[in-house]
């Protein structure tokens, strides 16, 4: 079976390039730096119709992932314009303390109705990852996205590993965060994965020294996917 590559984008450059390099699926977001929110209504249309299965995060805040009724309405407009704008599936999570909210998840699941559904690494948070695995599964959900619980997915591995054996053919488990063209290989052939995510990006120049003083940029300035590290990555995956 071949390597999925999902590639997360939070702007219509890198959108462009991930979808240029050969992504394979693209998780559509905003504000990657905080480990992605919900993408606008127009970035949503934008993605909709470029040919390249595209799930889009439901994250209305940064932050943790136990939410309120408030959120949970918000979630769900978010999900029906998903639905209405035409795209494959969404990227959802919550919880409650270090478990799933089981209630809260079959909400938003029976709001996606045929849309595909993933779990975010809000599941990294789990006090018991394999009962989660279990939960996730009840539920309908079709992959998990997973660091193994550690900063990184390389970091993760031994992990990662446990849960593929776990979720046998009951749905997909993905290793994201930081993987790369460096480490995919290693990480895939280590785990068992055969999906992977991330930004695959590279950073470009610095921030304006007055957009940064007025609070409109981080530092490190803007970070954008880039093809040739999707096309690398590709390379070096296929033959696995």
């Amino acid at each position: 079976m071949p390597v999925t590559i999902e590639v997360c984008v939070d702007n219509p450059q890198s959108l462009k390039a991930a979808i240029a390099g050969g992504a394979d699926r693209i998780e559509l977001c905003s504000a990657l730096a905080v480990g992605g929110l919900t993408p606008s209504r127009g970035f949503i249309e934008m993605a909709a119709g470029l040919g390249v299965p595209v799930h889009a995060m439901i994250r209305p805040r940064d932050g943790d992932f136990d939410y309120e009724t408030a959120d949970i309405g918000v979630m769900k407009s978010d999900i029906r314009a998903c639905a209405d704008a035409g795209l494959a599936g969404i990227v959802v999570g919550a919880t409650t303390g270090r478990s799933l909210d089981l209630s809260v998840m079959s909400e938003l699941i029976d709001c996606a109705g045929s849309l595909h559904v993933t779990l975010h690494r809000a599941f990294d948070l789990m006090a018991d990852p394999l009962k989660a695995i279990d939960d996730a599964a009840a539920l309908g959900v079709e992959r998990i996205l997973t660091s193994g619980g550690a900063r990184c997915a390389e970091d993760g591995m031994l992990q990662i590993r446990s849960c593929v054996a776990h979720a046998t053919d009951r749905l997909s488990i993905m290793a994201g965060s930081g993987v790369n063209a460096d480490n995919a290989s290693r990480i895939i052939r280590s785990t068992g994965v055969r999906e992977i995510h991330g930004s695959f990006s590279r950073q470009i120049g610095g921030s304006d020294g007055q957009l940064q003083s007025l609070g409109f940029t981080i530092p490190a300035g803007l970070t954008v996917t880039d093809a040739d590290i999707v096309r690398e990555t590709k390379r070096e995956v296929d033959h696995l």
